[in-house]
């Protein structure tokens, strides 16, 4: 066979390949290799909107670049736990990571401002705050340790107190109470305010945790509650709306510098437009979720929130964290929650 029918025929099967991987796809196929490949991991499930949105950026940018630039995916705590991923998109070893404010606190203890116990009663105070001068703030503190944070935060929810033991109907229901949370000081503190037994744990352990009993219950919004489906090891659900929490999307600062400017922007708009269909996406979701977790056996109350301030402020609770956080902070908090303890 000649060299020229030889080439012919590899450029042909080439060809027919990468028809058919099109064809499978539905995606345009680009030869090329990216110029620039990032690695984004989060601590959520594939089937959550924070990580289908994501994916969608993801493509749209692959799309729009003509495959010069790659952000590969990879959710559900595949690079490790929360801490574990912070630890790694500082070093490089992840480019983008979101992560909720109250576990940055570790790093970062002003980034856990707006998960202050019952701060926000609703969503529009929490938006009007977060993308507004409290959560320019946040970013202020975040970018000193060399992330870069943009500008909106993807959000997670209210978040509300499971248990397999008994409902929680009041402060005193929580004394003694094993409960899981997150690696966060503020969490800590304020479920021991609460009399209870706080077990720092990630998230990646959680169903676990709960299912082997070495806690009775943890604290999440309803959305994670059913996609992480912890109504197989959880029975009731009170509606505390104790505190609403959402994620920084981080990026590790020397990558991002180092990153052409258009390349920034283009990431930048894909991932703005990303957040803003997943803050719908978790609004619609939270509208019929409680309907969908009942069906699937747990039983909800709904407590007054009264008790819980009343124990927090008896507690020292805030007061503790207004020293913490600092007179400025709180009164860039308290322009939207109004006065706290």
């Amino acid at each position: 066979m000649s060299t020229t029918i030889h080439d012919s025929r590899r450029r042909f099967v080439r060809g027919t390949a990468a028809a058919g991987a099109l064809a499978a796809t539905g995606r345009p196929v680009f030869a090329q290799t990216p110029e620039f490949s990032f690695k984004w991991a989060n601590n959520i499930p594939a089937t959550h909107p924070s990580t289908i949105r994501v994916r969608e950026a993801a493509d749209a940018i692959k799309a729009e670049s003509k495959g010069r630039v790659e952000i590969q995916v990879f959710p559900n705590n595949q690079l490790g736990g929360d801490t574990d991923m912070l630890s790694q998109v500082r070093s490089g070893a992840i480019d983008f990571f979101p992560l909720s404010g109250l576990i940055l606190q570790t790093l970062v203890p002003l980034a856990a401002i707006n998960g202050l116990a019952f701060a926000f009663k609703d969503y529009a105070t929490v938006w009007a705050a977060m993308d507004g001068e409290l959560g320019a703030f946040v970013r202020a503190a975040i970018a000193k340790v060399n992330l870069h944070v943009f500008d909106k935060c993807l959000d997670n929810g209210f978040r509300n107190i499971t248990s397999s033991t008994r409902p929680i109907a009041t402060a005193d229901d929580l004394k003694g109470f094993k409960i899981r949370v997150p690696v966060s000081p503020l969490w800590t503190s304020m479920f021991k305010a609460f009399g209870a037994a706080p077990a720092s744990i990630n998230f990646s352990e959680v169903y676990s945790a709960l299912q082997t009993k070495v806690v009775e219950g943890q604290e999440n919004p309803l959305a994670i509650i059913e996609i992480a489906k912890l109504y197989e090891v959880q029975k009731y659900v009170s509606m505390t709306g104790h505190m609403w929490d959402g994620q920084w999307i981080l990026a590790n600062g020397k990558r991002w510098a180092a990153t052409p400017l258009d390349v920034q922007a283009l990431i930048t708009k894909h991932v703005t437009d990303a957040v803003v269909k997943q803050r719908d996406d978790i609004r619609r979701l939270n509208n019929n979720i409680e309907v969908q977790l009942k069906a699937k056996g747990m039983v909800f109350n709904y407590p007054d929130a009264k008790s819980f301030r009343d124990a927090l402020s008896r507690a020292g609770f805030y007061q503790e964290w207004r020293g913490k956080f600092g007179p400025e902070a709180m009164a860039k908090l308290e322009k939207y929650s109004g006065k706290l303890g």
